[in-house]
């Protein structure tokens, strides 16, 4: 299991509000290329998020599937990706004074990574998740700083 951790200049509901959207998750989910759709009820249990991930030219569909939400504390998915199997990520939400500390454990589930997993894997997820954890917390903070409501709603949704 690859574990990454990172404080977020954020309150726990300014960082879900991000989790939440799945149409974000393009800005800060390293690799994924384009949202191809978003189930309406996107974070209930059950609902998915098809994209494109991938580098240059190669790509693939790719889909997450929330097994366990829970507003504001924690978000579980289950990213399948063909025939290159499935895997586990877990995000933890705790609040931390008026920030968030945001934890994410990923595992395999299914596939060649259930295979090659052990030190190699995890440490190439550990740099993708602290890459993603980055990106996330700046635009979480770039959000709880900006004025006025359209910081964190009233986004483009296609």
């Amino acid at each position: 299991m690859a574990r990454s951790r990172r404080l977020i200049l954020s309150t726990p509901a300014e960082v879900w509000m991000l989790l939440a959207d799945g149409y974000r998750y393009s800005e800060w989910v390293a690799g994924t290329q384009e949202i191809l759709h978003v189930d309406p009820e996107w974070p209930g249990t059950g609902t998915c998020i098809r994209f494109k991930v991938g580098l240059g030219a190669l790509t693939l569909d790719d889909v997450c599937v929330v097994r366990r939400c829970e507003p504001e504390r924690r978000l579980e998915l289950e990213a399948k990706a063909g025939r290159f199997g499935a895997a586990r990520i877990a995000m933890n939400l705790l609040p931390w004074g008026d920030n968030t500390l945001l934890t994410v454990d990923w595992h395999p589930l299914r596939g060649p990574g259930t295979r090659l997993h052990g030190l190699p894997v995890d440490y190439a997820v550990k740099i993708r998740n602290g890459m993603m954890l980055t990106k996330l917390a700046r635009i979480a903070a770039q959000e709880h700083r900006a004025p006025g409501p359209a910081s964190a709603v009233g986004r483009y949704r296609p």
